[in-house]
């Protein structure tokens, strides 16, 4: 099955693809997760999307927040692969297009993320660390966690 990637604001998401994402996000978090939260946000207006379709389903997702969002830093939230995905190296690819773009569009240096705590190691992976201890959101273990571009820190100085 070929995997097609998809980068939109809000305003260029069809209906279809607006559902789809919604679903996906609900089917992870809140029916596979056990967990009841604010789905809507209204911070979706804001972001850009990026997903991964299969066969006209969305199979990887996340939410690319521009700084003044969420934080005053751009932030990365919503990250879900589909169960029967995970461990095939497609969250490394939703993680690496995700930096790229948030990279390449609004030219930032750091990143954070509000992390599920079983995930840590993944995202350290990709060089962000913890800026906080571990905390409850929704009664899932989280802990904020922030990617600084060194390079382009010590280019600066």
């Amino acid at each position: 099955m070929q995997v097609q990637w998809i980068v939109k604001s809000f305003e260029q998401l069809s209906a279809s693809e607006l559902y789809g994402i919604l679903k996906a996000r609900v089917d992870v978090f809140v029916v596979e997760q056990e967990c009841a939260y604010p789905e809507l946000d209204h911070k979706d207006q804001a972001s850009l999307h990026l997903f991964a379709m299969e066969e006209g389903e969305v199979v990887a997702y996340a939410r690319l927040l521009p700084p003044g969002v969420s934080y005053p830093e751009a932030s990365i939230g919503r990250v879900l692969i589909v169960k029967r995905l995970r461990n095939t190296g497609t969250g490394r690819r939703l993680m690496d297009e995700s930096m790229r773009l948030m990279r390449e569009k609004w030219d930032v240096q750091n990143i954070k993320i509000q992390a599920q705590d079983y995930a840590r190691a993944f995202y350290a992976s990709f060089g962000f660390e913890p800026v906080s201890e571990v905390y409850p959101e929704d009664d899932i273990p989280h802990v904020d966690m922030r990617w600084t571009n060194a390079d382009v820190q010590k280019e600066r100085m």
